[in-house]
């Protein structure tokens, strides 16, 4: 009895009363094997896996995710022989049928059982595409993962991820562990950056894949296990009860149980304000309570928006940019309580403190760039002001007791030119924002 014979036998134990899926591993799908099977069983299916080269990564992986694998009875065989190894093993398993899949692409397992009701028993998987009339496929929620140095988290967080999304990507920025090769033993599809590049060129290149799929949310949330998967559901169940346009996960909405340290809490506080400000948001009503949460849903105008927009930086002060396009282009946000975990291991090793600096300095040079006026001019005006007011004070002193003061002369001297000086640098810089916004500069 040759070997694949024997494993069809011990299949005849086993009982499904779905049809079951066949994939064989090839060269070309090989890396989204494990993506394939996770997201199947997901969906409630038994898998059966074979290819024409025994042993494979792809063979192991899916054998590792509780695949059945099965090995070709003959050497080299094509593509009808695997076909027929794959129809064994289903008939073995007692399965209503078999939608057979050797390429690439993600399955419409609704339009799959629809030809299978129409063939004698074997059906190849229909490819979901961009006219795809599946009730999933028009809902396709991907959730994303950007990714340095996080092996010793990654795969726990995509498995976790996998149970909320149809899908999960992992943009590893170039990381010199084994991030890419745990992400994908995961089930995550993986796109990997040749250097590191920084958590904003990270998070573009999210927003380009998510675009170039097609997917109709995206969320992304951090590989180190900060983030709770399960709150995935809480964001898409947000967006869809206000159709709003981003719902960011917040630590200080209603419902989080965030428990973080008194700095860490301060200086968010002050991010928070500043970045609001530079907004131009003022009412309480209308501030983004947690401007630097990681953890956003984002729906498909949003993501093909930001996947052209270039001004998003490469590094950490990408969030913010991402509000100050949302802003601009007058996104809806709302934002949902979730619940950080600041215990686990491998935590962000960015350093808060001087990641907070570097953020208020940013924060800081977009005010005064976009802001001239509410940054400079105001308080110039001011300073002005009580510079004249030393000024009187520094006459009335003179008058009144013949004794010149020069202390109060040079403070009124130093508000009122330096009121001066900020007032003109305001409307200056206020002239060329005007210009270059129409286009003039």
């Amino acid at each position: 009895m040759s070997e694949s014979t024997q494993q069809i036998a011990e299949l005849n134990d086993q009982k499904v009363t779905k049809p079951v899926i066949g994939i064989v591993v090839t060269e070309e799908n090989e890396s989204e094997i494990a993506h394939f099977v996770l997201r199947s069983v997901d969906k409630g299916y038994s898998v059966l896996v074979t290819s024409a080269k025994p042993k494979t990564d792809g063979m192991q992986f899916a054998d590792k995710l509780g695949a059945l694998t099965i090995n070709p009875p003959v050497e080299d065989p094509g593509t009808e022989e695997l076909r027929q190894t794959l129809t064994s093993a289903a008939q073995a398993l007692s399965a209503p049928g078999l939608i057979f899949h050797d390429g690439t692409g993600e399955i419409d397992f609704t339009q799959s059982e629809h030809a299978l009701e129409e063939s004698d028993y074997c059906v190849d998987a229909i490819i979901q595409t961009e006219s795809t009339t599946d009730e999933e496929a028009s809902q396709e929620l991907l959730a994303a993962i950007p990714a340095y140095n996080e092996e010793n988290t990654i795969g726990q967080v995509v498995a976790d991820a996998n149970k909320h999304a149809d899908s999960v990507l992992v943009v590893d920025d170039g990381s010199t562990d084994e991030t890419a090769t745990l992400a994908r033993e995961a089930g995550a599809l993986v796109v990997e950056h040749e250097t590191n590049s920084g958590y904003g060129a990270a998070i573009k290149t999210t927003f380009q894949e998510a675009h170039r799929r097609g997917v109709n949310y995206l969320v992304i949330l951090d590989g180190d296990g900060q983030h709770d998967a399960a709150d995935i559901r809480k964001l898409v169940e947000k967006q869809q009860s206000s159709d709003t346009d981003i719902v960011i996960g917040s630590r200080f909405a209603a419902g989080s149980e965030t428990e973080m340290p008194l700095y860490r809490r301060l200086g968010l506080s002050v991010v928070n304000i500043l970045t609001n400000i530079s907004m131009g948001v003022i009412r309480r009503e209308s501030r983004v309570r947690d401007t630097q949460s990681g953890f956003r849903l984002y729906t498909e105008p949003v993501i093909e928006s930001l996947a052209s927009d270039l001004s998003i930086g490469d590094h950490m002060n990408a969030s913010t940019d991402i509000l100050y396009h949302a802003h601009k282009n007058e996104y809806e946000i709302r934002e949902v309580g979730t619940t950080i975990d600041y215990d686990v291991e491998d935590a962000s090793s960015h350093n808060p403190i001087s990641h907070g600096f570097i953020l208020v300095s940013n924060l800081l040079k977009t005010i005064e760039r976009d802001r001239p006026i509410l940054s400079l001019g105001v308080p110039g005006f001011l300073s002005a002001f009580t510079g004249l007011g030393f000024g009187y004070w520094t006459f009335s002193n003179y008058i009144s007791t013949g004794l010149f003061p020069l202390g109060l002369a040079i403070t009124s001297a130093f508000f009122t030119l330096a009121g001066i000086f900020a007032c003109f640098t305001a409307i200056i810089l206020h002239s060329l924002k005007t210009h270059y916004v129409n286009g003039q500069l």
